[in-house]
């Protein structure tokens, strides 16, 4: 009897899938990399609450998004076997479940933080979920909309440390907005025909390949040289910016050097994956760094 009361493996999995981990994940990392950098005292128990609630935070959002979308997630390869399209969980559950994570995270971040912490994840919450989530199907623009909440982690971490904002914080916030560009750039081309079977609005689908490849060449720059400006605020270190800027030149190169020879879809897996290296070896290294 008490085996048989006892959640099933398939569902655990299923509820855990609803965060979305990896980039639950990477939102504690890049949470984590803004406290550190403030070179400030944080207490233990502090710091702990803080990547919890973020979790929370990011977690609820996604188990959200995962409600809002389950008829779209169902038209798409990738998405079509999540726990909602593939009918192993029901919406209420999955509603109830994101809404509780929300309902933990914004007090928490608020009350046990700071106030400023939790209204930067209450906005982060609402452009994500009241803005972004629906203009995906209306207009091409919601990737820079959804680049907001995408890039405010760190800087959640920075004001749970200081309770305030300055501009190493904004820089942090600066790489990852413009990082997303190039990076949902990329997967918009390798992923189009799904995209467009989905009927969202998006720029890959809109504009030319050359157009295209001018954007991404273009805000690729952006971050590389927002990367850098770091350095003038002291922060990394000499190993900062000597990551940065070899970093910098293997995602601009990824980004420049279009083989003529292979398609267009080869070139923007390619993009897509040094994108990663790129975010993760450049918050790697001021996570070790710190903010000497």
């Amino acid at each position: 009897m008490i085996a048989q009361s006892l959640p099933s493996p398939r569902f655990l999995v299923d509820v855990f899938s609803l965060i979305k981990p990896r980039i639950t994940l990477l939102t504690i990392i890049t949470t984590l990399v803004g406290i550190r950098l403030t070179s400030m005292a944080i207490s233990t128990p502090k710091m702990l609450i803080t990547l919890f609630g973020t979790a929370c935070l990011v977690g609820g959002a996604n188990a959200l998004n995962m409600f809002m979308e389950r008829d779209i997630d169902l038209l798409m390869k990738r998405t079509q076997n999540r726990p909602l399209p593939g009918q192993r969980l029901t919406p209420d559950f999955v509603l109830g479940f994101g809404s509780l994570l929300i309902g933990i995270s914004i007090p928490l971040l608020t009350s046990y933080v700071n106030p400023l912490t939790g209204l930067l994840g209450a906005l982060s919450l609402v452009s994500y979920l009241l803005f972004y989530t629906p203009l995906k199907r209306k207009s091409s623009l919601a990737v820079w909309v959804g680049a907001v909440p995408g890039a405010m982690p760190p800087v959640l971490g920075w004001s749970a440390a200081t309770g305030s904002l300055n501009a190493t914080a904004w820089v942090l916030f600066g790489i990852i907005f413009f990082w997303q560009i190039p990076h949902f750039y990329a997967i918009g081309l390798f992923r189009k025909e799904e995209y467009a079977k989905a009927g969202f609005k998006i720029y890959t689908l809109e504009a030319t390949s050359q157009a295209i490849y001018r954007q991404i060449v273009l805000f690729t720059l952006i971050t590389v040289a927002t990367s850098l400006l770091l350095v003038p605020l002291k922060i990394g270190g000499s190993l900062y910016y000597f990551a940065a800027i070899f970093l910098g030149v293997l995602f601009l190169g990824a980004a420049i050097l279009k083989n003529k020879n292979s398609s267009l879809e080869v070139w923007a897996k390619r993009l897509f994956m040094v994108s990663l290296i790129y975010l993760t070896g450049l918050f790697g290294v001021l996570f070790f760094q710190g903010g000497n």
